[in-house]
């Protein structure tokens, strides 16, 4: 039977009736430990000499459909689900380096992954360096012998820089690196990178996975001997598990996932085109726009250009403050893929742990907005963004 669409996988998953009384939707196993039908069951599932389940951090039912159904929308072997995207990056990177690795990472990435990155350089003398991936060039002069890892966000947050995943990949895969992407901005539905040659794909599930604002949670993806690894050691012994009630919301969330994207992204092409000409708009990044320097590579890579657009004002931080302030409809709140628009500041909010100088380079200006665009109407999106620009 050929593969279904990946509309259809959203819905359908791999969920079987059969075993829950004929539950069409998959029961929630609100269980932390599993009890055996003897002491010599328990050894052997202990000695993993049979499949089963023994205790919730180290497996759940639950979580399991979770895990294969993000596989599965992945294109990928193995799926893994995590506490919040943050477990997800650190135990998927601490199972790749070790003390005198290096990593090269894209320019700008999400702030607490470069608190991270910093973490592991302080603490366990793991380098990185964040560079420009636009050429060969620019990735290969950076590559030291120690770079064990090439990690990429694309589209990058909160500037929407892309990076050309399949010049990324060829790269890594010619001098033996892994490469890791995280796909929290594009969704399966938009991006997969495990089609362009990545090793492991990442998500912060609690953005477009789940889509309601009501979970925090991560998923990474990969080859199933790799991904073995990271939940028998990372996972296991440091603990970002996440647990069945909140599997059970990003299933429910899944099921809506294309239908969400298709709608985030159409508000976000109608706002884009009200905003990119507004007098007191200074810069516009959408990938969407044919003006992006990177459209083309978009077009290229990604279904649909997404539901984030980032913004510069004519002004400073204090006017960038202001007019958040005015706003009514839209909501000032970090996250993003709710069905709710959400703005943010970076410079003062996600990435305010990294340093002035960084962000600089990064691209994150003072008068730099994000724009979660949401599921609502999008005259009455564009209707709040036009009487707060009127106020400033």
């Amino acid at each position: 039977m050929k593969k279904k669409e990946l509309d259809t996988r959203l819905i359908h998953g791999t969920h079987s009736s059969q075993g829950d009384h004929g539950s069409l939707v998959p029961p929630i196993h609100q269980t932390s430990t599993f009890s055996f039908t003897s002491a010599e069951q328990g050894e052997k599932r202990f000695a993993g000499e049979e499949a089963g389940y023994i205790y919730s951090r180290l497996g759940n039912p639950t979580v399991r459909e979770l895990e294969e159904k993000i596989a599965d929308l992945e294109n990928g072997e193995e799926g893994i689900a995590f506490s919040s995207g943050m477990a997800a990056v650190s135990s998927v990177l601490t199972s790749l380096v070790k003390t005198g690795d290096h990593i090269l990472v894209s320019e700008g990435i999400y702030g607490c992954t470069f608190g991270l990155l910093d973490m592991l350089k302080e603490r366990f003398q793991v380098d990185y360096d964040l560079i420009p991936m636009d050429t060969e060039e620019a990735i290969v002069s950076r590559i030291r012998p120690e770079t064990k890892v090439i990690y990429i966000e694309t589209p990058i947050n909160p500037t929407m820089k892309l990076v050309d995943l399949k010049l990324a990949t060829s790269i890594a895969r010619k001098r033996d690196i892994h490469c890791v992407v995280d796909n929290t901005f594009a969704s399966p539905m938009l991006q997969r990178p495990l089609e362009f040659g990545a090793d492991v794909v990442l998500h912060s599930a609690t953005k477009y996975i789940g889509g309601h604002g009501d979970v925090v949670a991560g998923l990474a993806v990969g080859k199933k001997d790799f991904i073995s690894r990271v939940r028998q050691s990372a996972q296991k012994d440091m603990g970002g598990v996440l647990g069945p009630f909140d599997a059970w919301l990003l299933m429910r969330g899944l099921k809506t996932l294309g239908l969400r994207m298709t709608r985030h992204c159409e508000n976000a092409q109608a706002v884009f085109e009200q905003l990119k000409d507004h007098p007191k708009v200074n810069n516009i990044y959408y990938p969407g726009d044919p003006n992006f320097p990177q459209h083309d590579l978009a077009a290229a890579q990604m279904e649909q250009f997404g539901g984030l657009i980032s913004f510069e004002l004519n002004g400073d931080k204090t006017t960038a403050q202001r007019f958040m302030n005015e706003l009514q409809l839209i909501h000032i709140a970090v996250s993003l893929g709710d069905a709710e628009t959400l703005i943010q500041h970076p410079a003062s909010m996600t990435h305010s742990a990294v340093p002035p100088k960084s962000r600089k380079e990064m691209g994150i200006s003072e008068q730099l907005l994000r724009l979660s665009v949401g599921l609502e109407s999008d005259s009455d999106i564009w209707e709040d963004l036009e009487q707060a620009l009127a106020r400033v």
